[in-house]
C-alpha cells in the first residue's frame, strides 16, 4: 500500500433501523476495544493508495490502517458513534483523516480519489438510491483507482438488520456486469451461517477504473 487530502460538507444522519442497530454494536466494540480487521476489510488493505475515500466506513478500522500508512482519508458513516471514536484516535494520532456523520442516501461525493472503498454498505439503501451512490462512487475515481466494493446479495436470508422499507439485495453477478470494461483484480462470494438458521451471502469486487 503506497499513499501520498480532500474537505467535504458534513451531511445529516439518517436515522433509521439499519443505523439504530450498528450504534449498538459500534458501542460494543468500543468498550471491548474491538479494532482488527475483518475479512473484507483486510483484502482491501493491499489496494490502497493515494486519495482514499471510505463510503460507509463502520468504526473505521480500515480508514484508520489506511491513514496510518499516510494516506489522506475521508471516511464517513452514518453512525455518529461511531465517527465520534475515529475523530477522537485520529485527532490523538494526529491522522491525515477526515471523519464525518453523513446521510449515505443523499451524499454526493465531490473531488477525485485514487481508491474508493464501500464495504458493506450499499445494500441498506433502496435499490435506486444504492445504483446511484455506485454511479457516483465511479464517476470520481480517476483513471487506473482502484473501486473496492462489498455487499450482500440475493441469498441473504440473515434480514434483521434491515430497515424494511430500504434495502437492496443486488443478483450475485450485478457487480460484475456493473463493472465491464474495468480490469477486475478480484471477485468473489462467500456464505456466512447467520442466526435462526439464515445465511449472510456476500459479493465482493476489487476493480480498476480505466
Amino acid at each position: 500500500m503506497s499513499c501520498a487530502s480532500e474537505s467535504n460538507t458534513e451531511t445529516p444522519m439518517n436515522n433509521n433501523r439499519s443505523v439504530e442497530f450498528f450504534d449498538r454494536q459500534f458501542e460494543q466494540q468500543i468498550h471491548q476495544t474491538e479494532g482488527a480487521l475483518n475479512p473484507f476489510e483486510q483484502a482491501a488493505l493491499p489496494h490502497l493508495r493515494g486519495r482514499v475515500l471510505d463510503f460507509g466506513c463502520g468504526m473505521g478500522n480500515l480508514a484508520l490502517a489506511a491513514a496510518r500508512a499516510g494516506c489522506p482519508v475521508l471516511a464517513l458513516d452514518a453512525s455518529e458513534v461511531a465517527i465520534a471514536h475515529l475523530q477522537q484516535v485520529a485527532a490523538a494520532e494526529g491522522l491525515p483523516m477526515q471523519a464525518q456523520v453523513a446521510d449515505l442516501s443523499r451524499y454526493r461525493v465531490s473531488g477525485e480519489f485514487d481508491t474508493i472503498v464501500s464495504i458493506g454498505l450499499l445494500m441498506f439503501l433502496d435499490c435506486a438510491t444504492a445504483q446511484r451512490a455506485l454511479d457516483d462512487l465511479q464517476a470520481h475515481l480517476v483513471s487506473g483507482g482502484a473501486l473496492v466494493v462489498n455487499v450482500l446479495v440475493e441469498g441473504t436470508t440473515y434480514m434483521d438488520m434491515f430497515d424494511p422499507d430500504a434495502h437492496c439485495l443486488f443478483a450475485r453477478d450485478f457487480l460484475q456486469a456493473r463493472l465491464a470494461g474495468w480490469q477486475v483484480i478480484e471477485s468473489g462470494y462467500q456464505d456466512f451461517a447467520a442466526p435462526g438458521n439464515t445465511v449472510k451471502s456476500f459479493a465482493t469486487i476489487v476493480a480498476s477504473k480505466p
